[in-house]
C-alpha cells in the first residue's frame, strides 16, 4: 500500500506539472532492502522538447544541468529583465553567472556557450556543465506525458485498492480463526 501511495503521489505531482517549462518527470523507484520496502522519487534525465519564444532572455538548456537562481536551481529558462537590469525568473530570483547575479542592458544577448554579450563585449558567462549548450529565445518543455501519468494514477489507485481488499480479507480470516478457536474450547 505504501508503494502504491508513493506512486500515486509522484504521478499526480508529474501531471500537475505537465505544462511547467523545464520540469523533469519524476519516476518512482521501489526496492526491497534489509529495512523493508523503500520507495523514492528520482528526476528523469530526459531532454524536453524545445519551444521557440523569440524572447531574448528565454534560455533552453540542451544537455544536463540547471540554471543557478537565488539559492536553488531550475531548468525553467523563462527569464526576464527587471527594472534594475537584473535577469530574474518568475519568482524574482536572480540568474547567477560566474561572478554572481546577471545585470545587463535590454540589448544584451546570450550565446550557445553561455557567454553574455552587452554592448558588443563579453560581460560574463552563465556556468554550464560540460557538453551542455544554450538556445536563446527558446524554452525547454516538460518531459511529462499527460496520458502516461493519467494511466499511472489509475494503476496506482487499483494497486492500492487491491492491497486494501487483501488486508481486509486477511483481517477477516484472522478474526474468524480467533472466534473458531474460542468456540472449540
Amino acid at each position: 500500500m505504501r508503494a502504491a501511495r508513493a506512486q500515486l503521489d509522484v504521478a499526480t505531482h508529474n501531471l500537475a506539472n505537465a505544462v511547467s517549462d523545464g520540469f523533469q518527470r519524476l519516476a518512482t523507484r521501489v526496492s526491497l532492502g534489509s529495512g523493508g520496502l523503500a520507495v523514492r522519487a528520482e528526476a528523469s534525465s530526459e531532454q524536453g522538447a524545445i519551444r521557440m519564444t523569440n524572447r531574448p532572455f528565454d534560455l533552453a538548456l540542451l544537455g544536463p544541468g540547471a540554471f543557478r537562481v537565488g539559492e536553488g536551481a531550475t531548468r525553467n529558462g523563462a527569464f526576464t529583465r527587471d527594472r534594475e537590469g537584473w535577469i530574474v525568473d518568475d519568482r524574482r530570483r536572480r540568474l547567477h553567472q560566474v561572478c554572481g547575479g546577471l545585470r545587463v542592458s535590454a540589448a544584451a544577448t546570450v550565446a550557445a556557450d553561455g557567454s553574455v554579450r552587452d554592448g558588443g563585449r563579453i560581460v560574463d558567462r552563465i556556468p554550464l556543465p560540460a557538453g551542455t549548450h544554450l538556445q536563446s529565445g527558446a524554452l525547454e518543455t516538460s518531459t511529462v506525458n499527460p496520458i502516461g501519468e493519467t494511466l499511472a494514477i489509475l494503476t496506482a489507485q487499483r494497486a492500492f485498492e487491491t492491497a486494501q481488499k487483501t488486508m481486509l480479507a486477511i483481517d477477516g480470516t484472522r478474526e474468524k480463526a480467533a472466534n473458531d478457536v474460542v468456540r472449540l474450547k
